[in-house]
C-alpha cells in the first residue's frame, strides 16, 4: 500500500502480527507491513516494562534504517502473572497450563510502543500497562474455550476480543487496544508528533 497523499508520509508497521495490523487499519491510514527481524528475548537484568519498550524500539529502529523516508511503528508486549512472564502457549497443553495458573488472579500486560522517523533520528517510545483479572473458571470451561477459540498465538491464552472475554472478570487501563497489542490512543498522539494527523 502507498501513503494516503503527497502530504502524508509513508507509514510502516514493523510487525507481522495480524492483531496489530487489524488495529492499525482502524485508523484508516494506508500503511505497509515489514518484518523487523529482531531477536525477541528479555535481558536478565531488565523489568518486563523495559523489555516491552526496548523490543518496540529495536523493531522500529531496524525497519526505519531500511525505510528512512517513512514513519515506522514498532510494538511489543510482555504478559506478567505474579512476577512471571507468560509467552505465547503455542499448543493446547501449554494454553491449558497458563489458564489454570491464571485462574482468579490478576495479570498485567505491558505494551511497548515506538514511533520513529528520519531513519530513526527522531524517535519516541512509551510503555502502556493494562490489568486483567480472571474469573474462577473450571477446568471444563478451560477445555471448552480452548476447543472453540484455540488462542495459541496469544500470550495468556485468552483473546479479550473473542470468546476469551467470558474468562475475564475485570479489565483496567487507559486503552483496551493495548491489551490486543497496539495502544491506539498513545499511537494517535505519537503519529501527530511525526506529522501524521488522522483527522
Amino acid at each position: 500500500m502507498a501513503s494516503n497523499s503527497n502530504s502524508t508520509p509513508l507509514i510502516v508497521l514493523a510487525s507481522t502480527s495480524k492483531y496489530r495490523r487489524e488495529l492499525l487499519a482502524r485508523l484508516g491510514l494506508a500503511f505497509e507491513v515489514v518484518a523487523p527481524s529482531v531477536e525477541e528475548t528479555a535481558l536478565a537484568s531488565e523489568s518486563p516494562q523495559d523489555t516491552a519498550r526496548r523490543l518496540a524500539e529495536a523493531k522500529a529502529a531496524a525497519v526505519a534504517a531500511r525505510f528512512p523516508e517513512a514513519v515506522v511503528i514498532g510494538s511489543d508486549q510482555v504478559a506478567v502473572l505474579e512476577g512471571r512472564v507468560l509467552g505465547k502457549p503455542g499448543n493446547y497443553d501449554n494454553a491449558q497450563r497458563q489458564l489454570r495458573a491464571m485462574r482468579g488472579k490478576e495479570m498485567v500486560f505491558y505494551t511497548g510502543l515506538c514511533v520513529c522517523s528520519a531513519g530513526g533520528a527522531k524517535s519516541e517510545s512509551r510503555t502502556v500497562p493494562y490489568h486483567v483479572r480472571l474469573r474462577e473458571y473450571s477446568d471444563a470451561q478451560i477445555a471448552r474455550y480452548l476447543e472453540r477459540e484455540q488462542p495459541y498465538d496469544c500470550a495468556g491464552s485468552a483473546r479479550c476480543e473473542g470468546l476469551g472475554i467470558v474468562l475475564i472478570a475485570e479489565m483496567r487501563g487507559t486503552d483496551p487496544n493495548a491489551l490486543i497489542g497496539l495502544p491506539l490512543i498513545a499511537l494517535t498522539d505519537m503519529l501527530a508528533d511525526h506529522g501524521v494527523r488522522i483527522l
